[in-house]
Formats: structure tokens, sequence, C-alpha cells
């Protein structure tokens, strides 16, 4: 008896370590129990298709072991336990794929509408934007043309106030000489009237003496 149970827990740990997955057959619904005989309390209605882990097959009883998605544990018939989805449930998978499929045309036709209207959109930006570059190139062009006509006009203009301040400076050169050779002609002038002025009046202060003297040696004479 020892030996049998000291089996049955390896065989059981066993049976766990590789717990496995079963679903319920096509039938409508099993029953789960709480052992393994039908005189066992019936825990819950397992729909068909639910999905299952298996813990423990019972070869002599024909009962499994199972787990139900909410944990709860329990037994039912291995015979109503398959390894695969029921047909149903398959049938509703491959019925629904094929449904996918069927429109997975529109939705790539107008997912294809789509990205052409976002191509044209993007051949239309891409067009404006070339024409705009071309603008922006040649509104460069011609900012670099007026500053090279600016700075060279800059250039000129400077040469010009150079040569204005040149020719101002000779225009007063000019003007000094000028009120120079004035002043001198002015003290020339002067000079001459103040020597032709000095000159009659030696003369006036001469003349009488000169007549004076002759008067006398007339006088002598007689």
């Amino acid at each position: 008896m020892k030996r049998f149970a000291l089996f049955m827990v390896l065989f059981a740990g066993f049976s766990l370590a590789h717990a496995a997955t079963r679903y319920v057959t096509d039938q409508f619904e099993i029953t789960m129990r709480s052992g393994e005989s039908t005189t066992h309390k019936i825990l819950r209605m397992l729909p068909s298709g639910e999905r299952l882990e298996l813990l423990n097959t019972n070869k002599e009883s024909g009962y499994s072991q199972v787990r139900d998605k909410d944990g709860k544990i329990g037994y039912a018939l291995t015979r109503q336990l398959v390894e695969i989805p029921s047909a149903r449930d398959r049938l509703e998978k491959a019925e629904k794929r094929l449904k996918e499929l069927l429109e997975e045309p529109g939705r790539l036709t107008a997912r294809l509408a789509t990205l052409q209207d976002q191509h044209q959109k993007l051949t239309t930006e891409h067009d404006n934007l070339k024409q705009e570059k071309q603008t922006l190139e040649q509104e460069l062009q011609s900012v670099n043309r007026t500053a090279a006509n600016a700075i060279r006009i800059s250039n000129e203009r400077n040469d010009l106030r150079k040569q204005v301040a040149s020719l101002t400076r000779q225009a007063e050169d000019l003007k000094q000489e000028n009120r120079e050779l004035k002043n001198n002609s002015q003290q020339k002038w002067f000079l001459i009237g103040a020597g032709v002025i000095f000159g009659g009046i030696i003369l006036g202060l001469i003349l009488p003496h000169l007549r004076f003297q002759r008067r006398k040696n007339s006088w002598g004479t007689l």
C-alpha cells in the first residue's frame, strides 16, 4: 500500500509537472464534478469549446482532473476532452478569418487609395517647394546683386566725398590766396598813395623855397 501510495504521488507530481491543455468536445455541455464518478457533486457545467488546463488523468476511472479559466479544479470525463478546439470553434474562427480575408482587398484598396492621395499631395507639396526654392534663389541672386551695387555705390560715394573734400580744400586755399593777393594789392596801392601824398607834401614844402630863392636872386641882379 505504501508503495502504491508513493507511486500515485509520484504519478500525480509527474502529471502536474507536464500540465497540458484540453478543450470540451462539440457536445453542448459536459459536467465538471468534485470527484471521479457520477456520484460526486457537479461543480459546474462546461460549455463546448471552453479551454481547460489538464492536471491529471486516471485511465482506470476514465476521469481527468482539470482547472477552468476561473481557477476552479474539478473532474471531467477524459473521452469528452480533446487536444484541439472543437470543430464548431474552429469553424467559427475559419469563417471569421475568411470574412477578414474577403474584407482585406477592400481595406487594401482603400489603403491604396489613401496612399495614392497622400503621394499626390506630397508630390504637389514637393513641386511647390521646388518652385519656392527657385524663387528664393532668384531673390537671393537679386539681393546679392543689390548688395554688390550698394557696396560699389558706397565706394564711389566715399571716393566722391574724398574728391569733394580735396576740391573744398583747394577752393579754400584759392580763396586764401585771393584774399592775400587782394590784401597785397591794397597794401601796394596804399603805399603808392601814401608815397604820392608824401611826395606831394615834400614838393609842397620845397617848391615855395625854390620860388623864394629865384625871386631873391632876381632881386640881386637888379
